[in-house]
């Protein structure tokens, strides 16, 4: 699936996982999944700081919202992405 917001909506909706056991698997467990911990995955010092700011007023809401885009920004690398 090429959502990850989507896929987080669906662990919610239909794993009854809460938002942030969600969010969670969706970054530090998935990149431990892959090896990568290390250096992605969460926001430490020394990491890649890579993230994403969503349109949400809290992220508790990203587990139930379906269709539309709530990727505001996109930080990869230092560089700032805007949607839209």
């Amino acid at each position: 699936c090429e959502s990850m917001q989507f896929v987080i909506a669906l662990a919610c909706r239909y794993l009854k996982l809460t938002p942030a056991q969600a969010v969670a698997a969706a970054t530090i467990n998935a990149a431990a999944a892959i090896g990568r911990s290390e250096r992605v995955g969460s926001l430490e010092p020394g990491k890649q700081a890579d993230l994403i700011v969503l349109s949400v007023d809290d992220y508790r809401h990203l587990g139930y919202r379906f269709g539309g885009n709530l990727v505001k920004h996109v930080i990869k690398k230092g560089q700032v992405f805007t949607n839209g």
